[in-house]
């Protein structure tokens, strides 16, 4: 119940306007997120690899309503790129189309899509498009997939989602490709009719979806994290979920699969033991560093996740 009120509230404008006016509501926001500009989210990074781990940059904003706000986020985009790369620190960059357009016109959305994979491409960096709620994951894989074919498939991936019943499906086609892949268990609030509505069946359907990776890995040569901790390898595992963990560790670890083949990548802000564990057991590990002014519908998605993160909200309204 809680979950399906602060994904409504994510998407509500009244509410927006409500809670980014509380000064307490950016204190708590402030826990999950870099700060409003490159500068703070770059300090961020920095700071994380002095724990070993590597980033993901992720400027925060979605549903782009007009063609001049997507050229706009198109256009920030590759100065991330182009920021990483004269900062030499060891991150990528996370994208949703919506940003870029796809709400306004799929053609807008490809062109903007197709310049950031240019300015990718040629610094030899990587992007992750972001996946988004059910009415737009065919135009999202639609347009990885014509860009995976346009460009190296080294230099893009996508995010799965396990609490949709099609998910099994798509990551064996996606395999096929070598396509690098994201899994988490989703953030958005889906009919029954499509997703698994009980927690334990998409915690089922996340741990058969790891073997497939594991596997789909193996079958394209089990790429490893690239040197300068950019390019990630197929199996990125996205979860702060230990079960998940120890469920993941216990499957590579029977098949002798290498480290450096799988990734276990974490939210800023949330969980910061597991992932200072699992750096200093030899593993990969990638946060995802949000930044920027749009940061209410993240941040009320954080808050649907867990009850943790409710109750912290909950102490900066009281404090």
């Amino acid at each position: 119940m809680l979950r399906s009120i602060f994904i409504y509230l994510s998407q509500a404008d009244w509410a927006r306007q409500l809670i980014t006016r509380w000064g307490f509501s950016w204190r708590a926001a402030s826990r999950f997120i870099a700060g409003e500009d490159l500068d703070d989210a770059i300090r961020v990074v920095k700071a994380l690899h002095t724990r070993n781990i590597n980033a993901t940059l992720d400027h925060l904003g979605e549903h782009t309503s007009n063609p001049e706000k997507a050229r706009q986020a198109t256009s920030e985009i590759i100065e991330i790129l182009e920021r990483i790369d004269r900062e030499g620190v060891r991150s990528n960059v996370s994208i949703k189309l919506t940003q870029i357009g796809l709400a306004v016109d799929e053609n807008l959305c490809a062109d903007n899509l197709n310049r950031i994979l240019y300015t990718a491409v040629d610094l030899n960096t990587f992007i992750r498009i972001d996946m988004e709620d059910s009415p737009w994951v065919d135009k999202t894989l639609k347009l990885f997939r014509l860009m995976q074919e346009r460009y190296n498939c080294e230099n893009i991936g996508i995010v799965i989602q396990s609490y949709l019943y099609r998910s099994s499906e798509d990551v064996s086609d996606l395999l096929q490709a070598g396509s690098r892949i994201r899994l988490c268990k989703g953030a958005y609030d889906e009919p029954k009719e499509i997703a698994y509505p009980k927690k334990s069946e998409v915690d089922a359907n996340f741990d058969r979806i790891v073997g497939q990776l594991v596997s789909g890995s193996l079958a394209n040569h089990t790429p490893t994290l690239s040197e300068d901790g950019k390019i990630p390898p197929i199996p990125a595992i996205a979860t702060h979920d230990e079960k998940r963990v120890i469920f993941t560790k216990q499957h590579i670890g029977k098949s002798g699969y290498p480290k450096q083949a799988i990734e276990f990548q974490m939210l800023h802000g949330i969980r910061r033991d597991l992932q200072e564990n699992l750096a200093a057991e030899g593993y990969p590990v990638r946060v995802y560093v949000p930044f920027g002014s749009e940061w209410y519908p993240f941040f009320m998605r954080r808050l649907a996740e867990r009850p943790a993160n409710l109750w912290f909200f909950l102490s900066n309204f009281f404090r």
